[in-house]
């Protein structure tokens, strides 16, 4: 397992070190079998967190970065697997567990793509693993923990070799400036900062009275004049207003006991929000559970966008990272992406399941997956791309 899924997920493990070996071994979902193989589309991304397909049919994707700072990426795959870069030179820093931590979720709608920024260098590594303390020397970008709208016309995605922010752009955009960026080919796009997440909370222990909590988001979706955010730093959903750029937490998600404490992990066991989907004028938010990532602790939830009342909706799953609900031939489906097959820790492959009624069983769509983190749907070639962390994107036909 790579590393921009370590991070996220390694930053929420508050009681015992990382240090269970990744097992190879295939999980059963009940008696379907696989009926779909994964064929690469592209590879050698910069740990790709969120997809997103435009009209023109290609797909958009958000690259975390490597380890050299501002190397977060937005990259255009077309259906053939070409890659140019959109923009470049995004916030990337190494966090508190030494890993690229940057651009993550991506949602489009129209010409305009709402990017999350993850939290960065904004920390430093505490006493003990699950722990943070705030970076002495403050963080590479002002603008980590945070979404970004970007804007740019059709005829820039058909032609353009990329643009690149600076880090003048950046502090541009912390001070609420509109960036507005050119090339070579006479391209132009357009940056706003839409919400600025505050990069931590304090979280003092006993024996750590600096511990802070760090705001991370991971994936987004735009409904009407609201921004919807999962943040697997802090266990919540933000409700960002996109006309004022106001936010506040819409619902927290609570930790859940640990039934194999005290053998393996802490008492409790948290909720690490990740994917979000709206349907229905409903949210949908899968929670990965944080360690030591148990079989059958994961779930997807139904969220009230108006109350934030939370309901489970699909449970039983293990390190459940996006959902997607699809109509098909009159009925309503719901994709789920599974990180592993089974825990505790990561055991087997990422699946990819159906399910046709939340309270049943699952059809097994794909089990060929290595590390994946997002998914997006093209409903006119009946084609799935999921992102894996290991840099590739793969394509599932759906039946």
């Amino acid at each position: 397992m790579t590393s921009a899924i370590t991070n996220f997920i390694v930053r929420i493990f508050n009681s015992v070190a990382f240090s269970v070996a990744l097992a190879a071994s295939a999980a059963v979902v009940g008696d379907a079998q696989a009926n779909a193989q994964c064929t690469q589309l592209a590879s050698g991304l910069r740990s790709p967190l969120g997809t997103a397909l435009t009209n023109q049919g290609n797909l958009l994707v958000s690259e975390t970065g490597t380890t050299a700072p501002r190397s977060g990426r937005i990259s255009i795959i077309d259906p053939n697997g070409n890659r140019r870069t959109l923009l470049r030179g995004l916030p990337s820093g190494l966090n508190d567990v030494g890993d690229p931590s940057g651009p993550a979720g991506i949602f489009i709608r129209g010409r305009t793509v709402y990017l999350a920024i993850g939290d960065g260098d904004v920390a430093i590594p505490g006493p003990f693993p699950g722990s943070a303390l705030e970076n002495p020397n403050g963080p590479s970008s002002p603008i980590f923990s945070s979404i970004l709208a970007i804007h740019f016309s059709a005829a820039t995605e058909k032609t353009t070799n990329g643009f690149t922010l600076t880090f003048a752009d950046q502090q541009a955009l912390a001070n609420g400036e509109t960036v507005t960026l050119s090339n070579s080919t006479q391209d132009k796009i357009t940056i706003r900062l839409i919400a600025n997440f505050p990069n931590f909370i304090s979280a003092p222990l006993p024996t750590v009275p600096g511990n802070i909590q760090e705001s991370n988001p991971y994936h987004l979706v735009a409904v009407d004049d609201s921004l919807y955010v999962t943040d697997g730093g802090r266990n919540l959903t933000w409700q960002v207003d996109l006309a004022t750029g106001s936010f506040s937490p819409l619902v927290v998600f609570p930790s859940i006991p640990n039934p194999l404490f005290p053998a393996l992990g802490g008492p409790f066991i948290q909720a690490v929000p990740t994917g979000i989907a709206s349907f229905q004028d409903q949210l949908f938010v899968t929670l990965f559970r944080g360690a030591p990532f148990l079989t059958g602790t994961s779930s997807v939830e139904q969220v009230d966008p108006v109350t934030g009342s939370d309901t489970p909706f699909i449970t039983g799953l293990t390190t459940a990272i996006d959902i997607l609900p699809v109509n098909e031939k009159g009925a309503t489906n719901y994709l789920v992406l599974q990180f592993a097959s089974a825990g505790p820790f990561f055991q087997g492959l990422g699946l990819v399941l159906r399910f046709s009624d939340p309270a049943g069983s699952p059809t097994l769509i794909a089990d060929c997956l290595t590390a994946p983190t997002s998914m997006s749907l093209n409903k006119k070639t009946g084609t799935l791309y999921v992102s894996e962390d290991n840099g590739r994107i793969v394509a599932i036909p759906l039946e």
